[in-house]
């Protein structure tokens, strides 16, 4: 699909790439990666980005689509923080236009967001949420990497905590609930997840009902990620949270996402970088976002079982920049 009213055409394009296995949180599975391409070309350069469209902010891969055709007259990334709101749609536009504009320059894309080179970094590899036994059997298997990510999110998660923790003995880990557990819940874990050295605790309650993290002993760090999308959600999460997850398809770009990053430190906030189940074209921008953070989740290439090319290079447990001619 084409809209014919850009100084820069724009494509979309649906694609669908396979998992290696089932993935699943607490709201549901999937069993493959389904994202839209975005791509912008003024006839001699172009500049691609990926967006994953997420049902629990109301995207749809239509109404995304949707949303990046109804772009109209001379865009620019500044523009386009005031005509499309943060999401998915407006990520891969904007992420677009930063690889299109460092092409066209001959540059890298650091040097255009004039922050330093980015270096290979740690990332968490995610155990999906199953049963304690393939759990367990999950974690031995990645129990050499330096840092596992636990789905959870149920009235059942000790057992699958203590299972995971019993196939990686001495690996670190930090648990997602995916906004699965109730104050109560959480309070009644807490000091078992402190027991099992869990270093961090990631939106244990719904967005929009966490006020009781203001109000409850918080143990072990507590990081915002469905209650943290841009600059804007920032006031609400005084008091109750200690870090902010940064995902592009949040925040609406890679432009945001650095406003984002820089307001957040000032007031205090640690940060992790995070990503939805996407290829290594949405996790390409994030590797720049990523830099500094004490928490990288940029895992997505490594649960798919194809990828783009070239991919991301994945190499000594560490996740490397990518080429110019992935992105950037």
């Amino acid at each position: 699909m084409r809209s014919a009213f850009l100084t820069l055409s724009i494509t979309v394009e649906p694609e669908r790439f396979r998992l290696k296995e089932t993935f699943s949180i607490s709201r549901g599975s999937r069993d493959a990666a389904e994202v839209l391409t975005v791509r912008v070309s003024d006839g001699d350069f172009e500049g691609r980005g990926e967006c994953v469209p997420y049902a629990r902010y109301g995207e749809t891969l239509a109404s995304v689509t949707e949303e990046v055709l109804s772009l109209s007259g001379d865009i620019t990334r500044g523009v386009l923080q005031d005509v499309l709101p943060a999401g998915a749609a407006r990520n891969a536009v904007d992420c677009a236009m930063w690889d299109f504009e460092a092409k066209r320059a001959g540059v890298r894309v650091w040097e255009l967001a004039g922050v330093a080179a980015p270096s290979p970094l740690i990332t968490a590899y995610t155990l999906s949420l199953d049963t304690p036994e393939k759990m367990q059997a999950a974690a031995a298997r990645n129990a050499g990497r330096p840092l596992l990510k636990v789905k959870l999110g149920t009235p059942d998660d000790m057992a699958r905590l203590e299972a995971v923790r019993r196939g990686a003995a001495r690996t670190d880990i930090i648990v997602d609930a995916n906004e699965g557990w109730t104050a109560e819940v959480y309070s009644d874990l807490a000091p078992h997840l402190l027991r099992l050295g869990v270093l961090l605790v990631e939106q244990p309650l719904p967005a929009g009902k966490d006020d009781m993290l203001a109000e409850i002993e918080r143990p072990l760090p507590v990081c915002a990620d469905e209650s943290c999308h841009d600059r804007a959600s920032l006031p609400g999460l005084k008091g109750k949270y200690d870090l902010a997850n940064i995902k592009l398809d949040k925040t609406g770009g890679l432009t945001e996402a650095l406003a984002l990053k820089e307001a957040a430190m000032l007031q205090g906030y640690g940060l992790m970088i995070g990503c939805m189940v996407g290829t290594s074209l949405a996790m390409a921008p994030a590797t720049l976002l990523a830099q500094g953070a004490a928490y990288v989740d940029l895992d997505g290439p490594l649960l798919l079982a194809e990828d783009r090319t070239p991919p991301l290079a994945f190499e000594d447990q560490r996740l490397h920049p990518p080429l110019a001619a992935l992105w950037g």
